[in-house]
């Protein structure tokens, strides 16, 4: 028996990626507009920002394009606008709206409504009033499509949000201020105020669609989900609606009973990677180590039918232990030395070529610094694929300092110094006058393109690496001088391309940390993906002896039932690693886009590691300060 719905008081759909997700929404939407034209009606849609709708306007865009879907009877209401805030400014959901979706569709733009950032404060009120009127007088809102912010607002619900409230001018809280920050200049920047459509009128609308991606919206897709209703998580009120469904990729479905803990949930298949997930959660929700695990506690926490299928608890604690124990290794590239059957990573060739993929020019010595620096002292070849420029994290402070430096030096050697003088003038002066929508100039980007370019090849000369071995990809999907980037294009596919053909690694360690909250994690490893897939169909023999290993680490971690690999290390290497993440100078003392987590890169990576570490202390396996995580990843 399936007893899911017992845990989800929603329905849900569950897909592998966004992509296919907003495929499935593009075509529940496309069908209801199609619905209402043959029968000489409006379609009236309510929509959302962020980043959970682009991938379904992308999607819109393609059926208008390719597909002849038409919009012209569609009418749409968005849910929010930033208070205040002026319609063409980078930030405005206007702008947002219509470079992701009004822009390419056939849509007349007396039928679009948004609400307006500019209204002054003490009329408000009454302009909320009439957008909820708007809404009755367009015949209601037919289908709303959702996002959800990871304390459970809705719109800009923010917790405490009335079951009755209506459109009108809200505080925003210092949380969603914070995960929106990635999109303004710092945080002092972010609105404090938003115009958005109350819980009423979203729950108004007579069919509703809430799309998360990713693992970190994943805890409050279970609360919302499987909690109770409650004004302290806006979208709870949802559990009240008659034709709501949630659609997710594998990341934010993660936490949820039938995921996390499937056992509960039903008949499941049980793998080896079920097993260790099962036993390990247990151990450690009771406060055991594995091996202390009995037959009580397995009959008392919904794990029977491993008695059944497996034997005794002794068995199964055993066979659970010496699977988490062979992940731990002190050698990435493999042990030459001796022959471990069990060890994550072959022991030949005893010299590997080994590529380290960076989406920004810091993740290598971030997430995976320990390793990085012992792959290279244990005789592998590493060579670093900085995927991008990184050049909109740094900050104008920091530009201005390097420039005056630069202009210093040029100054105190009697370097000719006009080129320079004229980059000083031009840069201070945009800089000082710079509005929140401007884009900076080519010299300023290139500027700081240069400064983590510096920062990039100074860590690996710490590591020990030659000139040769650090490559700057600089992928052209990034150059755009704002955090909305370009499509991935077909150059950046063969740029991974022509590196690996180059390198022929037998290792390549990849991103695979998706909560990176612009995207940037994601679009990289997409692209190396593509790269490899048209490698190996090719028969290409630079990826005939090459496994992919993910790491994490800037922004989540591995579960630790995920791992097959764990890469332990001292209090002496964590220091080591410390000191390479400082070179990173331009992202210390205030990173440009900080998110959710107020801490430093290095110390989160820190805080990541020894949390690994002590997960593995707490299961009976050995104590180390710090621990690297990776997954094997087929392709």
């Amino acid at each position: 028996m399936n007893m899911v719905d017992s845990f989800e008081k929603i329905p849900v759909q569950i897909f592998d990626n966004d992509k296919q997700a907003s495929a499935s929404v593009a075509q529940v939407v496309a069908a209801l507009i199609r619905e209402k034209a043959a029968s000489g009606q409006h379609c009236v849609l309510g929509m959302a920002t962020g980043s959970s709708p682009k991938s379904l306007y992308a999607e819109l865009v393609r059926l208008h394009q390719y597909e002849g879907l038409s919009f012209r009877n569609v009418i749409t209401f968005n849910l929010d606008e930033y208070y205040p805030m002026e319609p063409e400014a980078l930030q405005s959901y206007h702008r947002f709206m219509k470079v992701n979706l009004f822009d390419h569709i056939d849509i007349d733009l007396a039928n679009v409504h948004i609400p307006d950032g500019t209204i002054q404060k003490e009329d408000i009120r009454e302009y909320g009033a009439t957008y909820d009127r708007m809404i009755e007088e367009a015949g209601g809102i037919d289908l709303q499509i959702l996002g959800i912010g990871l304390n459970g607002h809705i719109g800009f619900n923010e917790p405490g949000s009335s079951r009755y409230s209506t459109t009108r001018l809200v505080a925003l809280d210092n949380s969603t201020r914070l995960a929106n920050e990635y999109e303004f200049p710092n945080i002092s920047k972010v609105p404090r105020l938003a115009i958005t459509m109350g819980i009423r009128s979203i729950l108004s609308a007579r069919k509703i669609v809430l799309m998360a991606w990713g693992n970190h919206k994943s805890t409050i897709i279970r609360k919302v989900l499987e909690g109770n209703v409650t004004d302290q998580v806006p979208a709870s009120f949802l559990q009240e609606h008659g034709d709501c469904t949630f659609v997710l990729d594998a990341g934010a479905s993660q936490e949820l009973t039938r995921i996390k803990q499937p056992w509960l949930t039903g008949v499941i298949e049980w793998d080896e990677k079920t097993i260790r997930k099962a036993v390990c959660n247990m151990a450690l929700s009771l406060g055991k180590s594995v091996l202390m695990l009995t037959n009580e506690d397995y009959n008392n926490n919904g794990l029977s039918d491993l008695l059944v299928m497996l034997g005794h608890s002794y068995d199964i604690n055993i066979r659970v232990f010496n699977g988490v124990r062979d992940t731990i290794t002190g050698w990435p590239g493999g042990k030459y030395q001796e022959e471990l059957p069990r060890h994550p990573e072959r022991r030949l060739p005893e010299r590997k070529r080994v590529i380290l993929f960076s989406p920004h020019p810091d993740d290598d010595i971030i997430s995976m610094g320990g390793t990085f620096i012992r792959l290279h002292e244990q005789g592998h070849e590493v060579h670093v694929g900085y995927q991008t420029s990184g050049n909109i994290a740094v900050s104008d402070e920091f530009v201005m300092r390097q420039i005056d430096f630069g202009v210093e030096f040029d100054t105190n050697f009697g370097i000719d110094q006009s080129r320079a003088n004229r980059i000083w003038k031009d840069a201070s002066s945009f800089l000082k006058t710079k509005q929140s929508h401007q884009k900076d100039t080519d010299d300023i980007r290139s500027i700081k393109g240069m400064i983590r370019r510096t920062e990039a090849r100074a860590t690996c000369r710490y590591v020990g690496l030659s000139d040769e071995q650090i490559h700057f990809m600089n992928l052209p999907f990034y150059e755009t001088g704002l955090i909305e980037k370009y499509p991935p294009c077909e150059v950046d596919v063969e740029i991974h391309m022509d590196l690996i053909r180059k390198v022929r690694p037998h290792q390549i360690f990849a991103a695979g940390d998706f909560a990176d909250p612009h995207g940037t994690h994601k679009v990289c490893f997409d692209l190396i993906m593509e790269a490899l897939r048209r490698l190996k169909e090719a028969g290409d023999p630079s990826v005939a002896d090459c496994w992919l290993w993910l790491y994490r680490g800037a922004w989540a971690e591995w579960d630790l039932w995920e791992i097959d690999m764990a890469i332990p290390m001292s209090p002496n290497q964590v220091a080591q690693k410390r000191h390479g993440i400082f070179i990173h100078q331009s992202q210390k003392d205030g990173v440009v886009f900080q998110g959710s987590d107020d801490r430093e890169f290095w110390e989160r990576a820190e805080a990541r590691n020894a949390r690994t570490a002590e997960l593995y202390d707490q299961l009976g396996l050995p104590k180390y300060a710090a621990m690297e995580a990776f997954v094997r990843w087929s392709y």
